[in-house]
């Protein structure tokens, strides 16, 4: 297994690399500009430097080779330094990915909205998962059953109604008309006390319910599936005539096959986390990775952009990575060479 994952890490550099030039060429050939919300008394000379000094006008490989220079090696250095306390060379002559907007760097911009975010989304997705599977087991099980009538029904639902509507109901129901919940995630709040604390889980419910339902109704449509696909194979059969129960073909056997396919299906879906349910962030004022991305593609901060997109790709490869290598735990058939 371990040359196996080198050697699929080792192709994975490759591709990170050609991922990274090939979003930093078409961002650079994008018409947004991060002048565009200056006042327009500004004279066209001054643009013109402050363009210059972002570096906007370089040359796309000379821009490319800078950010891959700060990202690669200066931030990586920075973040060592910071975990470590040990100095390497002058930190000070340093320099790191900048946004052209508030002219923080940009690792900076993503450590601090990140916790928002897993607050937020990444509960949800680890409520969605909690849910979806024990239903698309028994929806699967008991087959045409009223209890895999109604999971059908409200799975179609959560799959059909986009987020954003979902989100506005919410917020008009217990918001606007029952007054139980807040409408505008408290980005500030600190937990102290029961009394914060009880504030944040309020907060929380509308946004992780969207989501957690929206996630919840696509896995377990896909687990219903894997497990009827496996409830008809040979050795189900087998099992049951040599006398085992029911309930210990499907933990032992069905459920251990079916979440194949279904590992996949989460692992591939553990990078959204990251980069923030953007609709939902938008609705309900969560400041987080998605609000972040929607500011910076509204300002036309191209190194911010770049650098979000590109963490956001570099989660999609290695999750998959670890798909690929549950499949050997799961499966005993599944040998890596």
């Amino acid at each position: 297994m371990l040359k196996y994952t080198t050697r699929r890490l080792m192709f994975a550099i490759p591709t990170l690399i050609v991922i990274s030039f090939v979003l930093y060429v078409l961002l650079d050939l994008a018409p947004s500009d991060p002048t565009g919300n200056l006042p327009l008394t500004i004279p066209p000379e001054v643009r013109e430097k402050i363009r210059d000094q972002l570096g906007v006008n370089d040359p796309i490989h000379v821009g490319y080779l800078k950010w891959m220079r700060q990202f690669f090696i200066n931030e990586p250095l920075h973040i060592f330094e910071q975990a470590t306390g040990l100095s390497i060379g002058d930190s000070s002559e340093r320099v790191r990915v900048v946004s052209f907007t508030t002219r923080s760097p940009v690792v900076d911009l993503i450590l601090d909205r990140l916790p928002q975010t897993l607050w937020v989304v990444g509960l949800s997705y680890v409520v969605g998962i909690l849910i979806a599977l024990p239903i698309g087991v028994i929806s699967a099980y008991k087959q045409y059953s009223w209890f895999d009538q109604i999971g059908t029904f409200v799975s179609m639902v959560g799959f059909s109604v986009p987020t954003f509507f979902t989100g506005l109901l919410l917020i008009i129901l217990f918001s606007s008309t029952l007054g139980w919940l807040p409408s505008i995630y408290d980005t500030t709040l600190r937990v102290t006390d029961f009394s914060s604390f009880w504030q944040q889980v309020k907060q929380m419910i509308m946004p992780v319910t969207v989501l957690a339902f929206y996630n919840a109704a696509q896995l377990s449509r896909f687990m219903r599936a894997s497990v009827l696909e496996n409830l008809n194979q040979d050795y189900v059969r087998t099992a049951r005539a040599k006398g085992m129960k029911d309930r210990a073909i499907l933990v032992g056997h069905i459920l251990r096959n079916s979440m194949l396919p279904v590992v996949t299906m989460i692992a591939l879906g553990v990078p959204t986390i990251f980069s923030g349910a953007i609709i939902t962030e938008q609705i309900f004022r969560v400041n987080g990775l998605g609000h972040l991305l929607i500011h910076a593609i509204q300002n036309g901060d191209i190194y911010l952009i770049q650098s979000l997109t590109f963490i956001f790709a570099v989660l999609i490869v290695l999750f998959n990575l670890i798909a690929d290598l549950l499949y050997g735990v799961l499966d005993p058939r599944i040998k890596y060479t």
